[in-house]
């Protein structure tokens, strides 16, 4: 069956964004008085949603969990975003995939979701912009995805998910979707693109 809809993750896939989610959860820990990021949270904090991330590494001490997510609420991400870079020729990519395809995101991003878009004037790009304050797990569950569909009227069939992270192959596997990796993070994955202008010839394949 051929593909209807193309969903894109957001952070490595759409943009380099390691820069600034480091940047932004150092800044977090350094206002709650905790340690910065290390090599291991670095690698974590670019596959995990942000209440993930504090779970992971602050679940056992309630009192110092509950002092990061405020440290998280006041923080803001804005100052983070020009060291966000996006992919190569992502504006021409999403403006021709746009004339065949529904095009969507589904991000583990909480209140950044549209805030990311309009800064870099993607908004007008996506129909539909999904992050984990939509559904009620995040990835690798796979409620964003389902509820891309849900809108769109498509089956898991007609769709594609392009992401970057072992966390997004199985969220597009729980949902039944066809899954492209990019990047290099995904051991052997079915479908793999080294830059965005391959995906479009890859899906019209299908």
């Amino acid at each position: 069956m051929s593909v209807r809809l193309v969903i894109f993750d957001c952070d490595g896939v759409l943009f380099h964004s390691e820069a600034a989610n480091i940047g932004f959860y150092n800044a977090v820990f350094e206002a709650a008085g905790e340690p910065q990021l290390g090599n291991a949270a670095e690698a974590a904090c670019h596959a995990l949603a942000s209440t993930q991330l504090f779970e992971k590494y602050f679940g056992d001490r309630p009192e110092t969990l509950a002092r990061v997510k405020a440290a998280a609420q006041s923080t803001n991400y804005a100052p983070f975003f020009p060291l966000m870079k996006p992919r190569d020729r992502l504006y021409d990519v999403l403006g021709e995939l746009g004339r065949s395809y529904k095009v969507a995101m589904a991000t583990n991003r909480g209140k950044t979701v549209h805030e990311v878009l309009a800064f870099f004037e993607l908004t007008d790009f996506f129909e539909l912009a999904v992050g984990v304050f939509d559904v009620d797990r995040p990835k690798p569950h796979p409620d964003m995805l389902l509820k891309c569909l849900e809108h769109f009227g498509v089956s898991a069939a007609e769709a594609v998910y392009v992401g970057d992270q072992e966390t997004d192959r199985q969220s597009a596997e729980s949902a039944g979707l066809r899954f492209v990796a990019i990047g290099d993070a995904i051991a052997d994955p079915e479908h793999h693109i080294g830059a965005l202008s391959e995906l479009e010839p890859l899906i019209a394949t299908w």
